[in-house]
């Protein structure tokens, strides 16, 4: 049976995800910070895994950012400062963060640096 490349990447990038989760939980003081990435868009939750609560969000597709002309690495950056602010709204200033399964490189990486450099702590 042949399987297509992008069935195969899938697969592995649930199985990095699987293992990530086994070891990262988010908890009320210190909760996760998930990133979801798809071909166009990026999304970030700050997620309280032990009440199952969402504590946080953001997104590309926000009138904010969706607007603008600008590539995916720098939607990704401002969603990164918008989730950093909703957090300090939220009172959370410290985090896990969980990549999803994807490499930690330029998309996930721009959002992560500028969620950094807006006062999270992971």
């Amino acid at each position: 049976m042949i399987k297509s490349k992008n069935l195969i990447k899938e697969a592995r990038r649930q199985r990095i995800r699987k293992n990530i989760r086994k070891k990262i939980s988010g908890t009320p003081e210190i909760p996760r910070l998930s990133v979801f990435r798809s071909n166009r868009e990026i999304y970030v939750q700050i997620i309280d895994d032990e009440q199952g609560h969402t504590l946080a969000s953001a997104s590309s597709r926000e009138p904010s950012i969706a607007g603008e002309k600008a590539t995916k690495k720098e939607k990704a950056a401002k969603v990164g400062s918008l989730i950093a602010e909703r957090a300090k709204a939220a009172g959370v200033e410290k985090v896990v963060f969980d990549r999803g399964g994807y490499l930690y490189h330029g998309r996930v990486k721009a959002l992560a640096d500028e969620a950094r450099k807006g006062g999270l702590k992971f």
